[in-house]
């Protein structure tokens, strides 16, 4: 399920009495605020807090789910604290049927929220800035390309040009060694063809990025790369892209790719 459609089911959901606990955890380990772990203060305070609450208003049933879900919370970010990014969000509900868990790549800010429903709206604006999105990265023969979605990189293609084909296919990863040699047998085809017409070049690439759209979702694409790259890349498919930055991306961190696309 996409994330737009997971935030649309997350909208609907409800039950009778507060049973559904919503959680915003930040953990970026470099916000100053989150020294040495302090997030778990955070979270142990946060949901001190409710349990409070809860405690003043004598309802035994949902101070009964709460506990059940406190539980089930805190076990769920100790396990995997390893895997932490710079926010946690879960939805949770104590009859089990929401279970909702992500670990992404957005500073957010820490709030608990114990209602009869998933408090979604801080989680909704975190998916308009960072939503499904493709980066592509244009260069001599090669297009990179990341799939994201919330700030994190879900995978990480490169599409060749093969000269003697005319035809841009995905390939799989080689060592360096390899990727050497082959780039060294191409380049001298991929010039002359790039003099004739760059605009040419790259409208091979068009069909890839439509089944990219529709198979992973995307709302919005952004091209990087050399200006000329960028350009011609952006000026030969049918979509307009979100952005067309003029930097050569290619050879950083996925990680790093994404922080100068969407923070720019």
């Amino acid at each position: 399920m996409s994330l737009a459609n997971e935030i649309e089911s997350l909208k609907t959901y409800s039950c009778g009495d507060r049973c559904v606990l919503s959680v915003y955890l930040n953990t970026n380990p470099a916000d100053p605020d989150n020294l040495k772990g302090a997030w778990k203060i955070h979270l142990k305070s946060g949901l001190k807090r409710i349990r409070e609450y809860l405690e003043a208003s004598e309802d035994e049933n949902e101070i009964k789910n709460f506990d059940l879900l406190t539980k089930k919370v805190t076990e769920e970010i100790q396990e995997n604290q390893h895997e932490l990014r710079k926010s946690v969000v879960i939805f949770a509900s104590a009859d089990d049927e929401l279970w909702s868990v992500h670990y992404v790549q957005v500073q957010v800010k820490t709030s608990f929220h114990f209602e009869n429903h998933p408090v979604v709206e801080p989680f909704e604006y975190m998916y308009k800035a960072y939503p499904e999105a493709g980066i592509i990265m244009p260069s001599l023969g090669e297009v990179r390309i990341l799939d994201t979605a919330m700030g994190v990189v879900k995978s990480d293609m490169t599409y060749k040009f093969d000269p003697v084909q005319e035809v841009w296919q995905e390939e799989k990863k080689k060592n360096k060694a390899d990727q050497s040699v082959i780039g060294q047998s191409r380049i001298s085809v991929l010039e002359s063809t790039l003099k004739l017409n760059i605009n040419s070049f790259f409208k091979g690439m068009s069909m890839n990025v439509d089944q990219l759209k529709k198979k992973r979702g995307w709302r919005e694409f952004h091209v990087a790369g050399e200006a000329e790259m960028a350009n011609a890349f952006a000026e030969s498919i049918r979509d307009v892209p979100a952005s067309c930055i003029h930097k050569n991306l290619n050879n950083s961190k996925p990680q790093d790719v994404v922080h100068q696309v969407f923070e720019k």
